[in-house]
């Protein structure tokens, strides 16, 4: 009876939970993302619960070495975007704090003008020690402010520079900022992002050589022989003042309606449903595999077994992948 009990009341929670988050609330919506950073097993059941109301938000990745002013481009954005009266989310992902574990350079802080706006959310996140620019946790942050209705949704990512890869699994347009003067570092976004991008935006425009810089990714990208039909536009920004910013959303929005129309942004969407349920399934199988060796200490044994020669390391996972998943074999 007392278990009945408390299954009921976390029914409720939930439901309350879902509840206020499609209601609007950014509280709700907070504290949803952090269970879900935290990987809090309750989070699982309110995801399941928002995934119906998922599915119509644009996911703009923005993405590029540190220093070339990422937030302060998606800040420009998100106001001309708020003026059309679209409602706006924004997942800035940070590099993590040794000390506390948490987002170190807090965008919040650097767009505290929309700190007020109900119609901006704005959350940091931190990589938590994952390579390719994003945090664990991005795709199910997004999920959780497109079920609230934010569209377009914002994905700045970390800003390490060639590793930055996840952006194009998780977003519908990848936009890849650079500034003048970064001389042979733009020869090397050749061998990472650059190959990514599907606009490109030059920022402070108003410092350096600009037109070099513009016209060395044109030619990079001629060289790199990008998808047919597509050719991403590189657009000069000074995103202090908002100079160029709105060809910058103008040249999303081109890139949308040219996916749209070509059944792109479809096939682009199922590639990521398919990641994603590969994602979920991979950390299952992880917990089991956790679960089952810690308790049994058979991972243990097979780690002594290897250090003492009598296996090598692909003998010892696959004596445990049988004793998991094929057990009797």
């Amino acid at each position: 009876m007392e278990q009945h009990r408390i299954d009921q009341t976390t029914r409720s929670t939930s439901a309350d939970l879902v509840e206020e988050l499609l209601k609007g609330s950014q509280q709700a919506a907070a504290r949803l993302i952090s269970l879900v950073e935290d990987r809090d097993p309750r989070s699982l059941g309110y995801l399941q619960r928002l995934s119906p109301y998922t599915g119509r938000a644009y996911v703009i990745g923005v993405t590029g070495p540190p220093g070339t002013g990422k937030s302060t481009l998606v800040d420009a954005m998100t106001r001309i975007l708020r003026r059309e009266g679209k409602r706006v989310g924004i997942i800035a992902v940070d590099p993590t704090s040794p000390f506390s574990g948490g987002a170190i350079l807090a965008d919040r802080i650097r767009m505290q003008d929309h700190s007020t706006d109900e119609g901006v959310f704005i959350r940091s996140m931190a990589t938590r020690g994952s390579l390719g620019g994003l945090a664990p946790a991005t795709g199910d942050a997004v999920a959780i402010l497109d079920a609230m209705g934010y569209d377009p949704i914002f994905v700045e990512t970390v800003g390490a520079g060639q590793v930055e890869v996840d952006i194009v699994r998780t977003s519908d347009s990848v936009i890849v900022v650079t500034v003048p003067g970064l001389g042979d570092y733009i020869q090397t976004l050749k061998a990472g992002i650059m190959e990514i991008g599907e606009i490109f935006v030059v920022n402070k425009a108003d410092h350096g050589d600009a037109e070099r810089t513009t016209a060395e990714i044109k030619a990079m990208l001629e060289l790199a022989g990008r998808q047919e039909g597509w050719n991403p536009p590189v657009v000069k920004t000074v995103a202090l003042n908002g100079s160029g910013v709105e060809e910058v959303l103008s040249a999303v929005w081109a890139h949308r309606a040219y996916q749209e129309t070509n059944g792109l942004l479809v096939e682009r969407r199922r590639r990521r449903r398919k990641e994603e349920i590969l994602r979920i399934l991979e950390e299952k199988v992880r917990e089991r595999i956790h679960r089952s060796t810690v308790s049994t200490g058979q991972l243990d044994e097979l780690a002594e077994r290897t250090l003492q020669g009598e296996l090598d390391p692909y003998s010892a996972a696959d004596l445990l992948y049988k004793a998991l998943f094929l057990p009797g074999s």
